[in-house]
């Protein structure tokens, strides 16, 4: 069996392959550099060349907030055309089985709590991240079509926000974990008294460990035709923004004042998602936030980012 990883050099394509232990099964890892997954054509080529029976996809245009809000229609068109390239080839070359990577963006804006799988489109989308969550319920409910119109498994799983070594620590496109941890350890080396937060700092986010997601993917794909068309995978538990900046201080080593600016946009107040059903296929998340994140930050320390 062969399987084919997009997305490969991002940070859970490679802790996919840093994961990957089945010798009975060839991992395949392609990235940007390898094709432009936006060109239909070359995508459709590429996968003819690999040959893969399984295709997992993570490759997406991604961001944090600052980066959706200032370019909401790269992140719809740029997410719809890789989608479209990557699922539509893989149906059309015949391949059986496929794993789309969605995103708790797909869930409606201050929904109830726990979100479960059944919330989708149940009500009007956050709208700083519109765009790119169009993007990936369209990406998922064409999975969900092929799978129920043809004799094929399209799964989508549905991460919480994820975390962990080879994250982007860049202030611009990073998520909140990262881009706490790059403030915090900028400020140490700058000896700052504040660090700037956006919003008022009491909006929740559920973030998992990518390692944990991605030795969980690494295992269950076996039993992916067993799996229900759209399935969370969370860790449970959520923090406020200003509680993973507290994390990213003690992390760091450092302490200073945290100053929040209201007058900034924050998302969703929280979107904390039940991952009951992937607990039937073994999902047992088990890192905590203050182990994951001095992982990543010693990470991102040796790779010389700071």
């Amino acid at each position: 069996m062969k399987v084919l990883l997009t997305g490969g050099r991002g940070m859970l394509a490679r802790s996919i392959r840093s994961a990957w232990s089945d010798e009975s099964a060839e991992l395949v890892a392609i990235g940007r550099s390898d094709v432009d997954l936006t060109d239909a054509h070359a995508t459709r080529e590429a996968f003819k060349r690999i040959g893969p029976d399984v295709i997992v996809h993570t490759a997406a245009k991604v961001g944090g907030i600052a980066a959706n809000v200032g370019d909401q229609s790269s992140f719809l068109m740029e997410n719809l055309l890789i989608d479209s390239s990557v699922t539509r080839g893989a149906f059309d070359l015949g391949v059986k089985s496929f794993v789309y990577i969605g995103s708790s963006c797909m869930y409606p804006k201050d929904y109830r709590q726990p979100l479960v799988e059944s919330d989708v489109l149940a009500a009007p989308l956050e709208p700083t991240n519109e765009g790119y969550a169009i993007a990936k319920i369209a990406g998922a409910k064409y999975c969900g079509y092929l799978s129920s119109q043809f004799d094929v498994d399209y799964k989508v799983i549905v991460p919480s926000n994820l975390y962990g070594p080879d994250d982007d620590y860049s202030l611009t496109r990073g998520h909140l974990v990262a881009a706490a941890l790059r403030k915090a350890h900028d400020a140490k080396r700058t000896g700052a008294q504040h660090i700037d937060v956006w919003g008022d700092g009491k909006a929740r986010r559920e973030f998992t460990y990518v390692g944990d997601i991605s030795r969980w993917i690494a295992t269950a794909l076996p039993t992916l035709s067993s799996w229900p068309p759209l399935m969370n995978l969370g860790f449970g538990q959520d923090h406020s923004v200003l509680d993973y900046y507290r994390y990213a201080l003690e992390v760091v080593g450092y302490g200073c004042e945290l100053v929040t600016d209201p007058s900034k946009p924050a998302g969703m107040r929280a979107k904390l998602m039940d991952s009951t059903q992937a607990k039937r296929f073994g999902w047992a998340p088990s890192t905590g936030m203050l182990q994951g994140m001095k992982v990543a930050y010693a990470r991102f320390l040796e790779s010389g980012a700071g």
